[in-house]
């Protein structure tokens, strides 16, 4: 299936799925419809997208299948302008912590989907969960898990664990991004400057993410790797523990799912 898509709000992560999916022929740049707030908006981006941009929200609620990606606090105003012509036409929300049945009754004429994509996405290395409402045919999950691949991986799952999904990959970017800039920081105070210890973290997350993932490690199984005994990183790992790493990230995980479950109140 091919279906013509409509597009409401092109903010970053909209962006950077709708750029690789018509870059890779998955979608006809003619069959995409993509809606912003303003004209100013649409004069910037029609440049940069091979597609149809405008303020016109029924341009988008026309397609058989609408990605929405708005600001959550804007859903209500948004449903308003959902017109509900035919029945059964796709609805795949990427805002954080609402909920299908949320969105199945602001938009009751549509099966509804909720993906969670992550940052980076922008890079083609994200993660994406995806939690289907009723009525989604095994066609169109197919086809929506081989569209939400072309910026990085897919999982489909059970709607009541998306919000830990969300906490870990979509919120955890920016808990690793403060990780980094802690480490580079680090690395200045003991002497390196600046510009290489920044050019060096991200080289050494990388490697680590790597090394953690070919060869299956367990975190625990690569940090003993690393440790010898009255060694300079235990010595590093002790400290770690006595500022409660460890526990502050366990906790940043949870307050980001809990707060996920809070949205989704509305």
């Amino acid at each position: 299936m091919t279906p013509s898509l409509g597009v409401i709000g092109l903010g970053r992560m909209a962006q950077a799925l709708l750029r690789p999916w018509l870059e890779l022929g998955l979608l006809p740049a003619a069959g995409v419809q993509a809606v912003v707030a303003s004209a100013t908006s649409a004069e910037r981006l029609r440049p940069q997208l091979p597609c149809n941009v405008s303020t016109d929200p029924a341009a988008a609620w026309g397609c058989e299948v609408v990605l929405l990606a708005v600001k959550p606090q804007q859903l209500e105003a948004v449903a308003a302008t959902a017109a509900s012509g035919r029945p059964g036409r796709l609805l795949v929300s990427v805002l954080a912590g609402v909920t299908l049945a949320r969105l199945e009754r602001l938009f009751p004429s549509w099966r509804c989907v909720r993906a969670v994509p992550n940052t980076p996405a922008l890079v083609r290395a994200g993660l994406t969960g995806l939690a289907y409402g009723a009525g989604v045919e095994a066609a169109e999950r197919a086809w929506l898990e081989a569209l939400f691949a072309a910026v990085g991986e897919v999982l489909p799952l059970p709607e009541p664990q998306l919000d830990a999904f969300l906490a870990l990959t979509s919120s955890g970017p920016a808990f690793v991004a403060l990780v980094a800039e802690a480490m580079a920081d680090g690395a200045v105070a003991a002497g390196l400057p600046r510009d290489l210890a920044l050019w060096l973290t991200p080289r050494t997350l990388a490697g680590t993410a790597a090394l953690l993932e070919q060869q299956g490690l367990h975190p625990g199984q690569l940090k003993d790797m690393v440790s010898s005994p009255g060694g300079t990183t235990i010595a590093g790992l002790r400290q770690l523990e006595r500022s409660g790493l460890r526990s502050a990230l366990i906790e940043a995980v949870l307050a980001a799912a809990q707060r996920s479950r809070e949205l989704a109140g509305g």
